[in-house]
This record gives C-alpha cells, structure tokens and sequence, in this order.
C-alpha cells in the first residue's frame, strides 16, 4: 500500500511540475500585456540671437518666463539703422529721378539754346572766311603782310571747327538718351532700392521675436550689451508637440509600426498620456560593424518618435518615461 501511494506522488508531483513549466498547459496563460519599452522627453531648445550687431535696449523677458509665438524678447538701439534707412532712401530718390530724366530726354529749351549756339557758330564762321578770302586777294599784292594773312587762315579754319562742334551738339540733343544709359539708369535705381531693403529688413530685425510658444530657460545678456551679430540672448524651450525618444531592440522590431497607440507614464505621477508612434528609424544604433550571430543581432536597437497627444505641464523635457504599446496600429492616429 505504501508502494503504491509513493508512486501516486511521483505522478501528482510530476504533472505538477508540468502543469507549472507549460502555464497550467496553456489554459492559464496570462494575455499579452503588449511591449513595454523605456525612454525619455525629447529636449527641445533653441538659442536665440539678433541677425545685426547692436546694443540691447530693452530685455523685457526674464528666465523662467512662458512666452507665446510672435512675443517681443529684446529690442536693439534702432536710431542706427533708422538713419541708415534714411540715406538708403535719399538715394533711391536721386536713382529714381536720373531715370525720370534719361527717359523724358533732352527739353526743348535745351535743344533751343543748341541751336542758337549753332547760328552764332555759323555767323562767326562767315565772318572769318570773308576776312580770309579778302587777306588772300591782298597778300599776292602786298597790300597785307603773310603773316596777316596766316592769321586770317587760322582764325577761319577754327572757326569751322568749332562751326562743326555746335552741329554734332544739336544732334545729340535732337537724337535724345541713348538706350544704353537708360539701362544704366535702370540699374542704378534696383541697385538702390536692393539696398534700401536690406536696411529695412536688418531694422526688422532689431527686434527679437519667440519662434513658438515655450519657456525661456536661460537669460544670456543684459541691456546696454553690445552684441554680435548671431549672439545668444535667450535659450528657449519649446513646449508643445511634446515628443518622447525611446528604443526598441531588434527581435521587438516587427512588433511596432507607425501609427501604433503608446501609453506614456512618469515616475511619481499618476496620469498616463496617450500617444502614437510617429517615426521609426530606419537605420540601427550601437551596431556592431560587422554582425555574424543571433546574440550580436539582438544587441541592435532602433529610435523610435512617440507623439503625445494630451500633454500637460508635468511632463518635461528630459524625463524618463515608460512606454507601453498597444499591439494593434491606429488608423486614425498622425504622424
């Protein structure tokens, strides 16, 4: 009897045992609690500086403070560049009226004036060859002396020159602005007014801006400070999308997909915030140069971009996380 009582308890235990090491055969198995992986809040920062050099004017911004896209930060001395905007415009006027003047041409008082100038040239050209021609009757007599005569010639023969001067003037004057200086003229005014908008747009940026909504983290000058052009002023955290960094290793890659619901949770707080996979990369991280075995294998290990979707302030950037995946994508979900 006792013989066979100890082997009853050898089945009993040995249907135990394997009871145990097969979860009750399969019918006591636990369902998938789906892939839990670990993470942190994505940092995201930006430093930000005046485009020009200048000196602060006004910092009215301190650390700490929350901002909204488009808020004033800083203000640099802007008389400077205000004088500059008025010299730029001083000259594209001057550009714009020697344009103005190439294209309406030459006034008729001016061309009137040339043609005076022309009559008077002619009449002193008769004049001359009268006396030249009456000087060389009188030389072959020796009435008048050769030099005389000479004279008469020169003054005669400059006479037509300058005869011919007045002509060519009237003509440039009657032909009008050559198409080529009005090109040039055209020139010079884009170039002016190229000019002109740079200096606006360097008095724009006199003023420091908030590129999006989020909290200033650190306050690097002060006003009266003369600052470089690219200078850190602040260093802003933005707020919102709150995206969480995690990794997932290689055997656990089939198992994600873009659009999947995550879970997120933070040490000490009790809310859990929902959001989705967004971007997973396509290359792997910490990878051995060359890869020969399964152990090397799962040694891979993929970035993963989580969304969260429901954000609040308790959750900031650099915060570890725990992150739980629902095994079935969110067709709904963006990316």
């Amino acid at each position: 009897m006792s013989r066979r009582i100890i082997i009853l308890a050898f089945i009993i235990a040995g249907v135990a045992a394997a009871g145990y090491y097969t979860r009750g055969f399969g019918f006591l198995e636990k369902p998938n609690e789906g892939l839990v992986l670990y993470g942190n809040v994505d940092i995201r920062q930006v430093n930000l500086g005046f485009r020009v050099a200048g000196r602060i004017a006004e910092m009215p911004i301190d650390e700490g403070a929350s901002v909204e896209a488009g808020a004033t930060l800083a203000q640099l001395d802007r008389q400077p560049f205000i004088d500059a905007l008025a010299g730029a415009e001083a000259q594209v006027a001057t550009a714009r009226a020697e344009l103005e003047k190439r294209r309406n041409g030459n006034r008729p008082q001016e061309i009137a004036q040339a043609e005076a100038a022309v009559a008077v040239r002619r009449a002193d050209m008769v004049r001359s060859r009268e006396a030249f021609q009456r000087r060389r009757t009188l030389v072959a007599t020796g009435a008048v002396s050769q030099s005389v005569f000479e004279a008469a010639e020169a003054e005669y023969h400059a006479a037509e020159a300058q005869l011919r001067a007045a002509d060519e003037a009237l003509a440039l004057l009657r032909a009008g602005t050559r198409v080529e200086d009005i090109a040039a003229a055209e020139a010079q005014l884009a170039a002016a007014i190229a000019e002109r908008d740079r200096v606006k747009t360097n008095l724009a940026d006199t003023t420091l801006q908030a590129p999006d909504a989020g909290t200033i983290l650190t306050r690097a000058a002060e006003p009266g400070a003369i600052v470089q052009s690219g200078a850190t002023i602040f260093t802003l955290t933005i707020n919102r999308p709150i995206r969480v960094r995690a990794y997932v290793a290689e055997p656990d890659l089939g198992r994600i997909a873009p659009g999947m619901t995550a879970f997120v949770t933070t040490d000490g707080n009790p809310k859990v915030y929902r959001g989705v996979i967004g971007f997973i990369s396509p290359t792997a991280e910490f990878t051995p140069k060359t890869v020969q075995t399964e152990q090397l294998r799962a040694d891979l290990v993929y970035r993963l971009r989580i969304n969260v979707s429901d954000p609040d302030d308790r959750l900031r950037q650099g915060q570890p996380v725990t992150v739980r995946l629902q095994q079935s994508p969110d067709p709904g979900a963006g990316q």
